[in-house]
């Protein structure tokens, strides 16, 4: 694969894991007289750009909120829909993934899903557990709540003792076990909350917004994410 990766001499420092709210597909769907479905396909195009760019600017881990616990109370035709699009392109994409050097994990709940996009979910995540160059998690029937409360059951099934449990113990009962906490959040489409979203895990990443809706997040929006997060001073509560 060609390296087209921009010198971290460009923007320093650079997050080593970014974390995205990809929000307004419907609102940009509204924007361009287009339904809601045609919304979350030209949302989900848009994280192959996105991918593709953030391994330019040598990011190793990428996170993307795509399906939230709450997202089942939408229409259950919109539900459907979303769930059709996700099988599609977990099957067009992992070979061209796996070809790039890009491991696929995903966070959340699984059993939910129809027992097909399990199965291709399963393959994917099997066959580029090896790959290094970067890190795409996929948070889909996700929830950050859930995820604490989950760990939190887990550790007392297990009978582990009060006196064992820290942060760092509690962190591997987490979906996010093995990946460093996001050091940059960016939601787009001008909301300015977390949504349920990596609640443990953002306790110190920097927090960036921007009202631009998640389809037209392209290559230079990334570049202004970068840009502000590179100004940030990062003590840690230091």
């Amino acid at each position: 694969m060609e390296d087209t990766r921009i010198s971290s001499t460009a923007i320093t420092p650079l997050p080593v894991h970014v974390a995205v709210i990809m929000d307004g597909n419907v609102r940009w769907a509204e924007q361009h007289n287009l339904s809601r479905l045609e919304g979350h396909r030209a949302g989900t195009e848009n994280i192959r750009r996105v991918v593709e760019n953030s391994i330019k600017y040598q990011v190793k881990y990428l996170t993307l909120y795509a399906f939230s616990t709450e997202n089942w109370r939408r229409p259950k035709i919109e539900v459907r829909e979303l769930m059709q699009i996700l099988g599609r392109v977990i099957k067009r994409e992992t070979r061209d993934m796996h070809q790039k050097g890009i491991r696929l994990h995903h966070l959340g709940r699984i059993d939910r899903l129809s027992e097909r996009l399990q199965k291709h979910i399963c393959y994917a995540i099997e066959l580029t557990k090896d790959n290094k160059v970067m890190t795409l998690s996929v948070a889909f029937d996700y929830g950050s709540r859930a995820e604490i409360v989950n760990a939190a059951r887990q550790i007392v099934r297990e009978g582990i003792s009060p006196d064992m449990i820290d942060e760092n113990l509690f962190g591997s009962y987490l979906y996010s076990a093995g990946l460093p906490d996001p050091d940059l959040i960016i939601r787009t489409a001008g909301e300015v909350r977390l949504s349920n979203f990596l609640l443990w895990q953002s306790a110190y990443s920097e927090l960036y917004f921007t009202p631009v809706y998640w389809p037209d997040f392209d290559e230079e929006e990334l570049r202004k994410a970068l840009i502000a997060y590179s100004r940030r001073g990062r003590n840690f509560g230091v």
